[in-house]
């Protein structure tokens, strides 16, 4: 628990907390807590930066409880930049790239494609401060 409790304060000191693919993989109850807790003690305090391919309605379902999203996305969506990007996988893009280079012929067709990428860009009362985000 003191590991814990001190993992989760230096997270609260940081310029800039990065969460990247926030909707990948699902939380269990007790994982959501402890990163709402952090988020909230970041609120106004320090500058977030989450990426996910997942529009705000469907953040329930990672986290399992709508009170705790809506409470989380109220603070996440307060003094915040959005910028919603569309287009092919940078990453499939990529390999795709790289296997032509090769010589293969056939190219297998992916079995997913993510076709929408949020970022979402939180600024602390100082101002607002941008990373950098190219794998779009």
């Amino acid at each position: 628990m003191r590991r814990l409790r001190i993992f989760r304060k230096n997270l609260s000191k940081v310029d800039l907390l990065i969460v990247d693919e926030l909707g990948y993989v699902l939380f269990t109850a007790v994982g959501s807590e402890l990163l709402f807790e952090v988020l909230s003690r970041r609120y106004e305090r320090g500058s977030t930066m989450l990426t996910s391919n997942l529009p705000f309605d469907e953040w329930t379902s990672v986290f399992g409880s709508e009170r705790l999203t809506g409470a989380l996305l109220d603070r996440l969506t307060h003094h915040v930049h959005i910028l919603e990007m569309n287009g092919d996988s940078y990453r499939l893009a990529s390999s795709q790239k790289r296997a032509r280079k090769r010589g293969a012929l056939a190219q297998p067709e992916p079995r997913f494609v993510f076709k929408h990428r949020s970022l979402v860009f939180l600024s602390a009362k100082d101002g607002v401060r941008f990373a950098e985000h190219d794998a779009v």
